[in-house]
């Protein structure tokens, strides 16, 4: 059957005036594709279009789809997502994919950008420096996960790997979760996002569903969250997401 009209309308607000050639070469699986991803999943979810861009885009990344990645920023940027935000998802990815993984992206994010003229450098959103990055970092660190996880997480640390605990607390929290340009719960939404989709990282969807549920974001959008991702990430990581809401948040 040929993409519904829902299907069509949102693929069109997303991609004005574009045609896939898939659609041309493999128009099966295409109309399969956009009315599930278009109509069926959004009929199943409240999230709006902006958070829903922005988790797709960070679980893309998670997932390497750089090609898929371009397609979608674009429809983020003509969707209402600031280039800003944009930016800080594809920083935000590299303590929890690694740079070597982000780095295309970073580069595909600024020809992106250029090509709609927007002038780089974007404005600086860093809130540490290399005097506050640890203390800061711990803060932001303990408003996710809960100041006595922290302590107990230092504590348990064999004195070979505290390092570990401290380029934690430092960089991952304090060089890059604690920057501003998007809102703390909607950042973790994004890594909830980016674990889920990276697939073999159940202990850390866990923790951070419980760390969603701490900064106000519900069991409904965490499935939310899942529903929406599930287009681009398949079935099996979006059950083990589904697993972890449901042991850490049952209904």
């Amino acid at each position: 059957m040929p993409p519904n009209p829902r299907a069509r309308r949102e693929h069109e607000a997303l991609f004005p005036g574009h045609v896939s050639t898939l659609a041309a070469s493999d128009p099966e699986l295409i109309e399969i594709f956009d009315n599930f991803a278009f109509d069926e999943v959004l009929r199943e979810s409240r999230l709006d279009r902006r958070t829903r861009l922005m988790a797709q885009l960070a679980a893309l990344i998670a997932c390497q789809a750089l090609a898929e990645w371009r397609i979608l920023l674009d429809a983020a940027l003509g969707a209402g997502v600031a280039p800003v935000e944009a930016r800080e998802i594809v920083y935000q990815a590299v303590p929890y994919v690694g740079m070597a993984k982000v780095f295309d992206f970073l580069h595909a994010a600024n020809e992106a950008f250029a090509a709609r003229g927007i002038a780089l450098p974007l404005p600086a959103q860093a809130a540490t420096d290399a005097g506050t990055r640890e203390a800061k970092g711990r803060a932001v660190q303990a408003a996710i996960i809960g100041e006595a996880a922290v302590e107990r997480r230092y504590a348990n640390a064999p004195a070979d790997a505290l390092h570990i605990e401290r380029l934690l607390s430092a960089n991952c929290f304090g060089d890059h979760l604690a920057r501003g340009g998007i809102a703390l719960d909607v950042r973790e939404l994004l890594t909830f996002s980016m674990l889920v989709a990276l697939g073999g990282c159940d202990a850390q969807v866990k923790a951070h569903v419980a760390a969603n549920l701490r900064l106000g974001n519900d069991r409904r959008r965490l499935i939310d969250v899942l529903t929406q991702l599930l287009p681009f990430i398949g079935y099996p990581r979006t059950l083990n997401g589904l697993a972890a809401v449901n042991e850490a948040a049952p209904v």
